[in-house]
């Protein structure tokens, strides 16, 4: 078997290769894409860094490929959807650079407050200019974590043995494991207006994109520090510069960008209070060492044993055994995704009950993969099957799994509940013919469609008149109905409406409909 590795990997990962059985790796960083594209369909895996572009035409080409493993964390690098349309597996490796990212963020917080690299610049001019660059001590001030991951974990650590208190901002955790960590749960806004410091380490979702900006900015203690270590697009960078100049904060240390690499023009590269470096949280010889280790390891148990670990695209069980649970799985996800972006209230607790046919197959794939859908409208793409039931615990919510052999006039089914203090929510799903994936259920209403596409799920009050309402304003949009499922409670006098469009409604028209006095509730949902 063959693996081509394009991008420049450590001789402790290459070494692996050459003791593994059966297995020949072929080493070419920097190759281009034109000779890629010349030679990737003699090659059975694919192990890259970020150099190298797996585009959609390259994954097509490929047609012996198995399976493409990244060394690192992000696939941004990767035409994932070309990937799953092939069958691709794509694996990362999560754990090789928690702690290399977690220092590099502290590092930039204590340069930030002595002001270290604006002092070496100053003497690399022949200055000697002690009394002009008054810092800021570490001990007894508040640091504000935004995002408590792994990453977030570790310099919670961190500050914690810096004698700092810490605030954390993390909707999705509860207090008793918030308190574990040794920090404070506090709002976004009480965040911002005690910190001394405030570092992110959040995923870009549509939630948190520019979650920083000319609103958040006027609740920040005035003097704060802000240092960036996740990802460009949780700040409003033009809100910024404006930020720091008026004051707001003394200084800001920046690892990534909107844009990388940035203009040249970006004023944010230019101020004398900001400090910058270019993309180097995982940027240590140990960190490279551990994720291409973690990488040949992976590819070598996946041509070897057909084990799929730290898989972004399939949950990590046996390759034969995947295909024929694929149509469950492919359900599962959707469910989850489905019901993350239905959800109104905040949770504690996730019910899976399994029914008929699908429980000969093993659960835990399944959970993980409906895990992995109903997180990622919530945290982001940084979720996959292989941290989702990890993210899960760690934020202190309860998942239980239970079986059945019968599934009430279906040959198998599955019901996602999700639960908390404000009461449930819960979507019910079948497979039909072995392959065709339906919702069979929403809450208490009996009603089926296809999870697929752009969805419109309205909730009203049982009368006349809505149904025409719903065709007049997504005709006045020019938005096409392809399919359209009604169910009603006669006990209450409320119905549901599950419809399927063309295009996804324009929120001006979202907003229209939700004002009508008939109208409960109306959420668009998205699916693949």
């Amino acid at each position: 078997m063959q693996v081509l590795i394009s991008d420049n990997f450590s001789s402790a990962g290459l070494k692996l290769f050459d003791e593994a059985e059966g297995i020949t790796a072929d080493y070419q960083p920097g190759i281009t894409h034109d000779n890629l594209l010349k030679i990737i369909n003699n090659y059975d895996a694919l192990i890259v860094r970020g150099g190298t572009t797996v585009s959609e035409e390259l994954i097509f080409a490929a047609k012996r490929l198995k399976i493409i493993a990244r060394a690192g964390i992000g696939v941004e690098n990767i035409a994932m959807d070309a990937a799953n349309i092939k069958g691709i597996v794509v694996t990362n490796t999560p754990l090789g650079s928690t702690t290399t990212i977690a220092e590099h963020a502290i590092a930039m917080m204590m340069s930030l407050a002595r002001l270290i690299p604006q002092a070496h610049e100053s003497m690399s001019q022949g200055k000697w200019q002690s009394t002009e660059f008054l810092g800021s001590d570490i001990n007894d001030k508040t640091l504000g974590v935004i995002g408590g991951g792994k990453i977030g974990r570790r310099v919670i650590e961190y500050a914690r043995g810096l004698h700092m208190h810490v605030n954390l901002y993390d909707p999705y955790l509860s207090e008793e494991v918030i308190t574990r960590l040794g920090a404070s749960k506090v709002s976004l806004e009480d965040l911002l207006s005690t910190a001394d410091f405030i570092s992110l380490h959040l995923p870009l979702t549509l939630e948190t994109e520019q979650i920083l900006n000319a609103e958040t900015f006027a609740m920040v203690k005035p003097g704060c520090r802000l240092i960036n270590c996740a990802l460009g697009g949780l700040i409003n960078e033009d809100d910024l510069v404006n930020a720091l100049t008026d004051g707001t904060f003394a200084g800001a240390a920046l690892d990534t960008f909107a844009t990388e690499p940035p203009a040249p023009d970006n004023r944010l590269l230019h101020m004398d209070n900001v400090i910058c470096t270019p993309h180097l949280r995982a940027a240590t010889v140990d960190a490279q060492t551990n994720v291409t280790v973690q990488a040949a390891h992976q590819v070598i148990d996946f041509l070897t044993n057909k084990t799929v670990r730290n898989a972004l695209n399939v949950p990590s069980i046996s390759i034969d055994h995947l295909e024929a649970m694929r149509p469950y799985l492919d359900m599962a996800e959707r469910m989850g995704l489905f019901l993350a972006q239905l959800l109104h209230m905040p949770f504690n607790a996730i019910t899976i009950e399994y029914s008929g046919d699908l429980t000969s197959h093993p659960m835990e794939p399944m959970t993980m993969t409906l895990l992995k859908g109903f997180l990622t409208p919530i945290i982001g793409n940084r979720i996959n099957y292989v941290n989702a039931t990890h993210v899960v615990r760690e934020r202190g919510i309860t998942v239980t799994e239970t079986r059945r052999n019968v599934a009430d006039g279906f040959s198998n089914m599955i019901e996602l509940i999700v639960s908390g203090e404000q009461g449930s929510q819960s979507v019910r799903g079948a497979i039909f013919n072995n392959r065709e994936c339906r919702i069979i259920g929403v809450d208490d209403y009996a009603i089926e469609t296809i999870p697929s596409g752009h969805l419109l799920v309205v909730r009203n009050l049982d009368r006349p008149g809505v149904i025409a309402l719903l065709g007049r304003l997504l005709a006045e949009a020019e938005i096409n109905v392809a399919m359209m499922n009604l169910s009603r409670q006669k006990s209450t006098g409320d119905a549901m409406s599950l419809v399927t469009v063309d295009h996804k409604i324009p929120e001006q028209v979202m907003e229209e409909l939700r004002r009508h006095d008939s109208i409960l509730s109306a959420v668009q949902i998205d699916l693949p």
